[in-house]
């Protein structure tokens, strides 16, 4: 087996690549429209009551039509995971191993139809979607090296008398409760780590993206996932998703999302049902309101053009995104005007264009809701650019990318996630007064600093409280393996995907002595 590497993103340069997306993209659009099952123990069930996905740059087209789930079909899904669990959980971990492998295989093969359901899913940009797909591969086999460490053997301090050994044991069954920003990436990455440890899992995707989620399950049972392992369950969040949090079959819950479900689904899984016999687990990521802070001495066209793609990378719909620009005041201004230069230069529109840069935003509370928010920053702040509708762009949800700036450190727009492409841009005096600044949310995922002074530098790495901070570089952008992910505060549990803790957080630690 050959050491784990992070897996390329595709040159759309070249003409080779260019052609098969462009294929992909009218096959995918012959497809529109189709209806999707739910998933239980492996059989395929339509129900009456439905869902449709609609392509955010083009409303009329439907995407698909998705079956929902009901309370009675949860249960269901939650019983055949926990009959899946007793076999599945005593399979060799080289065999479940075995199963994320090929699915990083299935997921190579079949790139350009993952990349472009993305495209017209939720409307990410050729480049996006595919540093989506890649990083699905990533986890995958990342992962699957990853059990292979830890069932190997583990080292104990000797015990005279003793043999004595450490074990690590899956927990059960998991509900998977993925977002529609990173729809494949970071599905792939809580399913597979949990059924690669042995669990087995109720997946309720995001209602924005199931039709990604929906291939994704079916690579994981091309895969050699057996029926049960990985059920499939689009639902009601408040109808449905709170029954499965609180099952008391439900070992733990993997949860990407906004702040306000992921407090709800904390609150929900620490309470002790009847009949429940464990504790249950939460792994929360919930979001940001991430700084860039700007040094007085930095090289400032490297760091606008950092916060310039932090900002606006898949329309600001980023938990790891910048929405704060920290400028120290010496160099607050030509920043600013450099800032408000790259971004006017971007290209907003239609992302099966090879050359769109920012598309549509994911649908039309999304698109309401940031509307809401840069009708706030006109109240709190100046407005550079941007600052409504990209009407130009088309008939979707088009917003242009926005900047305000002498933005309070207390107002809204610094304060609150808009999960848009609005950025804040903010005066500090000094790097102090930026760090405290930086500081001064309840978030704590991403941040960057930019600057050449080491002390400063130092400072920032002991100071800025967040759980990946990253310097003289864009905030976006974490790798599997190089940058572990997570953030504190309010930004979740801190749970570092990608890393090698990661995979603890789906065991239990068995110590087993034997007298000799």
């Amino acid at each position: 087996m050959t050491p784990f590497t992070n897996e390329p993103i595709l040159d759309f340069s070249k003409e080779d690549n260019r052609r098969a997306m462009e294929k992909a993209l009218a096959d995918a659009q012959k497809q529109l429209g189709r209806e999707l099952p739910l998933v239980i123990e492996g059989r395929r069930v339509m129900t009456t009551s439905k869902s449709t996905r609609a392509n955010p740059c083009n409303p009329s087209e439907v995407v698909a039509r998705i079956s929902k789930a009901d309370r009675a079909q949860a249960e269901e899904a939650i019983r055949a995971a926990h009959r899946a669990f007793e076999s599945w959980s005593r399979t060799a971990p080289e065999k479940r191993a075995d199963v994320l492998f090929r699915a990083a295989s299935l997921m190579r093969k079949r790139r350009f139809e993952l990349d472009a359901t993305m495209v017209l899913e939720v409307s990410k940009s050729w480049i996006e979607a595919d540093a989506d797909l890649a990083e699905a591969i990533d986890f995958c086999e990342f992962y699957a090296r990853e059990m292979l460490r830890y069932s190997s053997e583990n080292p104990v301090t000797p015990v005279p008398g003793e043999k004595n050994r450490l074990e690590y044991l899956p927990l059960g069954v998991g509900i998977v409760i993925s977002p529609w920003n990173f729809p494949c990436a970071i599905l792939a990455g809580m399913t597979t780590a949990a059924i690669v440890t042995g669990n087995t899992v109720v997946m309720k995707p995001a209602s924005s993206a199931p039709l990604i989620a929906y291939k994704t399950f079916e690579l994981l049972e091309e895969a050699g996932a057996p029926p049960g392992v990985v059920n499939y369950l689009p639902c009601s969040g408040g109808e449905v998703g709170d029954a499965l949090v609180d099952h008391p079959l439900t070992r733990f819950v993997s949860f990407t999302g906004s702040k306000d479900v992921g407090i709800r689904i904390y609150e929900r899984a620490a309470k002790v049902q009847p009949g429940q016999r464990w504790l249950k687990r939460v792994v929360a990521e919930m979001g940001g309101k991430d700084a860039i802070i700007v040094d007085e001495d930095a090289d400032l066209e490297t760091a606008a053009s950092g916060a310039v793609a932090s900002a606006y990378g898949f329309q600001g719909q980023k938990c790891s995104a910048c929405s704060r620009l920290i400028a120290t005041a010496p160099i607050y201004d030509k920043l600013l005007a450099l800032v408000k230069e790259k971004t006017e230069k971007l290209n907003v529109g239609d992302v099966r264009r090879p050359d769109t840069q920012v598309g549509a935003v994911v649908d039309e509370n999304q698109f309401k809701k940031i509307l809401q928010y840069i009708e706030t920053g006109k109240k709190e702040g100046r407005l550079v650019t941007g600052g409504g509708p990209a009407t130009d762009a088309g008939s979707g949800f088009f917003i242009k990318p926005t900047i305000f700036a002498d933005v309070p450190e207390s107002a809204r727009i610094a304060q609150e996630e808009i999960f848009g492409p609005v950025l804040a841009v903010l005066k500090a005096r000094d790097l102090d007064d930026a760090l405290r600044v930086a500081n001064g949310t309840e978030y704590g995922l991403t941040g960057a600093i930019y600057g050449r002074n080491r002390d400063h530098l130092e400072k920032a790495k002991r100071e800025f409280h967040v759980g990946n901070l990253y310097v003289n570089r864009k905030c976006t952008g974490a790798l599997v393996g190089g940058h572990p992910f997570g953030g504190f505060n309010m930004s979740g549990t801190d749970s570092k995907a990608g890393g090698r803790d990661y995979l603890l957080l789906f065991l239990q630690a068995k110590a087993i002595s034997e007298k000799v």
